[in-house]
């Protein structure tokens, strides 16, 4: 909504965004000052007036609009722009406000930039279905084939259904189950494990997702970064200031104002003549002294901020602002701004003796070390944009009466607008390469008249409808000329703990990391260096701001050559190039090492993710903390959210939430790959399980000249898949190939598993190779050594069968867990005291051949030794295969372990 009118005094108010933008810091808004002039509330009713809106769009940072008052005598005309708007999911953190509504419901950009959240479903179990899928293939064929070589006898189709009735048991329904109890077991040892405490799992379908994944995407600010800003380095030109010499700026600072103070006795124009005349006289070398003095002045001049005073006593805001002696007390002011490299500048002055202690729209005061208070009148205000890259104030000193054009922006915008110099480039590049951001600071003194003349071609240039935009930059841009060059700072943003050694160990695991932010380019290509998300010994490319078809097809050329080199790109040149060249563009962007992308709105960092999905095929995942990143974590493959001081927005709407970015290591590192390698091993024994009954019913239907009748029944088939045999197959989750020590060590391990080798269609042909070699065994066997009592014959063979599984397990199984041995047990001892109950099962048919088993059977010893010999011919063969497969050929881990 436009905003209007409000309570405070100084006709602005702040926003909190931190909901909307995952920005921690307040937002200054401006009312319009023709209704803010009127004398009470009431009158807003009273006036004819309309506003100019632009139509609704997606971009967040800007809007034109005007606002014409049209019963005044002239018609009052006064432009509107992203200041003069108050937004939606915000919160008003000062007074109350009243504005007129412009976009509602879908059309406001926050809605405009969001998208629906897809079901995410894992490779994993995409695997699974096309195998599934082979498996129906397979028991349809043997179907037909089964009533082929009957010879199509009599009622064939009964028969043919009849045959996929008996085999249906090939189809692995209980796979389901098993997988979806697995993954609930392996949420629950992420939320469960202590080196990665406050894991949250908000999704039980995508565990093993975090074992695949190949590109990983992941947010700067508050991601990577803990947000809070701490300055470094003042850079002078000719001497340095670090952390350790603070104290002589102070001290510098505090000598220049008593100076000032006895110089100007009571008059202060005194001090005024001779430094007019220094800055147009041929230069002279200033002192240290005076030159820190004006660095620090500018720098708290220079700036967006407002120092807020937190009122103790219940005082309300009325009384705060009421006379210039309140109470400035340092214990209970805090500075708020629009981005947190502002707040530690002035935080900065106000350790070395200069603070910044009130502040509206059109006036600030300062206090110098002796505790004398000075003003400042705002004549203008230029903010930052992502454009210029620079913001500038002009002030006048009340006390003087002079009028100063401040300025500070990145080294770029400003190396063609300062005075030349020989050091400003050279060490920029080294604050940079130790990872600070880096603002150049410049003044330049206004005469009276030269003020005049600008401030009627700005008002100007403000109220064209057209390309009004380029027409006010053109005007600040005639003062930006010659700028005398005060100093370069350098602030830090704090790294999170331990984000170097991740990204080195996710880097090692082959993944690929794109940093997407909505942040300006060089913070963004400090922080990649830093991070060490680019490592020391690569280049940087960065693109070159493209706008149309032809220079993004020049500058992609020119990236081509390049070899081993990150990309540093901005979101508008982004745009250009997925529109025209975007399969050219992804290829090559995917060969480099690591990506920025900087100054990314949220839905195109969704772009990005899902361009990367249909272009490369492989897993994506998404990390970050903010309500901006919710749109990425959603669209890509696996989303993790962090909880920071962002809010919770992202970490509730992400599959997986965590604390800091460091836990994603052993995320990743250990439980992806123990998810994965764990599914992967029950979802092929499961399908072994169903395929070893099947064929054993296939071998004994064609003994008996292709009847269609069941070798087992149904008691025993249900008992078969549960009771008998799901404990210890299920103890399959709790199975680990390698230590968490040896896979957090070992991240090149990680690789392996991107290749999606533990679940392929080579595997699957082994187990079905297995599965019919031990079915065809077990049921031979029991054809062979029960000649005489054939009435035994499905006792031994469903004993044998049982034992095999529980083998076979066994044999599966890496590294042993008590609860393993338990479920074998178990089951073993199910199997038995079933066999005393349950004899009416153990016949062929109901009570045909009149099979009912005499328990005096089961216990002799021919009983017990033929079971035994089927069990172990099934069995050995594949125990002997695997030992030598492991001392032949050992997979990677094999080795490590040892």
């Amino acid at each position: 909504m436009v905003f209007l009118r409000t309570s405070e005094k100084a006709g602005s108010c702040f926003i909190r965004t931190d909901q909307l933008d995952g920005e921690t810091d307040w937002k200054l808004k401006v009312a319009v000052s023709c209704t803010q002039r009127l004398p009470a509330l009431g009158d807003l009713f009273s006036i004819s007036a309309y506003v100019y809106a632009q139509k609704p769009q997606m971009d967040i940072h800007s809007f034109e609009g005007t606002f014409t008052r049209e019963d005044s005598d002239p018609p009052v005309h006064e432009s509107l722009s992203i200041e003069n708007t108050l937004w939606a999911s915000t919160i008003v953190a000062s007074g109350t406000v009243i504005g007129v509504v412009i976009y509602t419901g879908k059309e406001t950009r926050s809605v405009m930039n969001t998208s629906n959240p897809k079901n995410k479903v894992g490779l994993l179990d995409l695997e699974l279905n096309r195998l599934t899928k082979a498996l129906f293939l397979a028991l349809v064929a043997l179907s037909v084939v089964m009533v082929t070589l009957q010879g199509f006898v009599g009622p064939w189709y009964r028969n043919l259904f009849r045959f996929l009735l008996l085999f249906s048991y090939i189809i692995p329904i209980s796979l389901r189950v098993n997988l979806d109890m697995g993954k609930a077991v392996y949420g629950w040892m992420m939320m469960k494990d202590e080196n990665i405490p406050g894991t949250v799992v908000r999704t039980s379908t995508i565990p093993e997702e975090l074992g695949r994944l190949v590109y990983l995407l992941t947010d700067k600010t508050g991601t990577l970064t803990q947000n809070e800003m701490v300055f470094k380095r003042l850079h002078l030109g000719t001497v340095s200031y670090g952390a350790d010499t603070m104290d002589e700026i102070q001290s510098h600072v505090r000598d220049s104002y008593s100076q000032m103070q006895s110089q100007a006795g009571g008059n202060n124009t005194g001090s005024t003549p001779p430094r007019k005349a220094q800055s147009s006289a041929p230069k002279v070398r200033k002192s240290v002294s005076s030159r820190i003095h004006e660095a620090v002045k500018a720098i708290v001049l220079c700036h967006n901020v407002t120092p807020v005073y937190e009122s103790r006593a219940g005082v309300t805001g009325e009384t705060e602002f009421a006379e210039a002696d309140q109470d400035f007390s340092d214990e209970n002011r805090t500075y708020q701004a629009s981005s947190p490299d502002e707040v530690a500048l002035v935080q900065w002055t106000e350790s070395v003796g200069l603070t910044l202690v009130s502040r509206d729209l059109t006036s600030m005061q300062l206090k110098t070390p002796s505790g004398q208070v000075l003003s400042f009148c705002i004549l203008q205000l230029f903010p930052f944009t992502s454009e210029s890259k620079r913001m500038g104030i002009i002030v006048r000193d009340e006390s003087t009466a002079e009028i100063t054009f401040y300025m500070k922006g990145a080294d770029v915008a400003m190396s063609p607008i300062v005075q030349y110099n020989d050091w400003l480039e050279e060490e920029c590049g080294n604050m940079a390469r130790e990872g600070l951001r880096t603002l150049v600071v410049a003044k330049k003194a206004l005469t009276e008249e030269q003020y005049q003349d600008f401030e009627s071609r700005y008002t100007q240039a403000k109220l064209s409808m057209h390309d009004r935009s380029l027409k006010v930059a053109a005007v600040v841009e005639s003062l930006e000329r010659e700028m005398e060059l005060l100093c370069l700072t350098g602030v830090e943003d704090q790294l999170q703990a331990d984000v170097r050694p991740t990204l080195e160990m996710l880097r090692n695991a082959g993944i690929k990391i794109w940093m997407l932010t909505g942040d300006k380019l060089e913070t963004a290509t400090c922080i990649a260096k830093s991070s060490h998300l680019v490592s020391r010994t690569q280049d940087i490319h960065i693109f070159r701001q493209v706008t149309n078809r032809g220079e993004a097809h020049l500058e992609l050329n020119a990236f081509r050559r390049k070899h081993d080199c990150a990309l540093v790109i901005s979101g508008d040149s982004l745009e250009v190039c997925l529109k025209y060249y975007e399969h050219e563009f992804v290829e090559l962007a995917c060969q480099c090492p690591a990506v920025v992308c900087c100054r990314c709105s949220p839905t195109q960092k969704a772009h990005i993710v899902t361009l990367l999905q249909q272009h490369t095929g492989r897993r994506t995942c998404a990390i970050g903390d903010g309500g901006n990143d919710v749109s990425m974590i959603q669209a890509a493959d696996c989303g993790i959210g962090i909880e920071g001081k962002e809010g919770k927005q992202a970490s509730l709407a992400a599959d997986f939430s965590i604390r800091q970015f460091r836990h994603i290591g052993r995320l990743l590192m250990v439980h992806g790959r123990n998810s994965y390698k764990r599914s992967a091993a029950l979802g092929q024994f499961v399908m072994h399980r169903g395929l070893i009954i099947s064929t054993m019913q296939a071998v004994f239907s064609s003994v008996f000249y292709f009847a269609s009748v069941p070798l087992y029944q149904g008691f025993l088939m249900v008992g078969y898949a549960t009771i008998y045999t799901m404990f210890p197959v299920f103890s399959l989750v709790l199975d680990q190939d390698v230590k968490p020590e040896m896979a957090m060590l070992y991240p090149e391990l990680y690789k392996d598993l991107t290749k999606g080798r533990s679940l392929s269609f080579k595997t699957f042909l082994i187990w079905v190779l297995i599965s019919i070699y031990q079915g065809g065994i077990l049921m031979y066997g029991a054809l062979v050594l029960f000649e005489s009592e054939f009435v035994h014959v499905v006792a031994i063979s469903f004993t044998a069968l049982i034992l095999t599984e529980l083998l076979m397990v066994a044999l599966t199984v890496r590294t042993w867990h008590w609860l393993m041995v338990v479920a074998e047990f178990l089951s073993l001892g199910c199997y038995v005291s079933s066999l005393a109950f349950l004899n009416e099962y153990f016949g062929i048919g109901r009570v045909s051949f009149g099979a009912f088993l005499d328990v005096a059977f089961i216990t002799t010893v021919a009983f017990l030794w033929k079971v035994s010999a089927i069990t172990v011919v099934s069995c050995l063969p594949l125990y002997v295969l695997k030992y030598l497969r492991r001392k032949l050929s050992p997979p990677s881990y094999c080795k490590l372990a040892s």
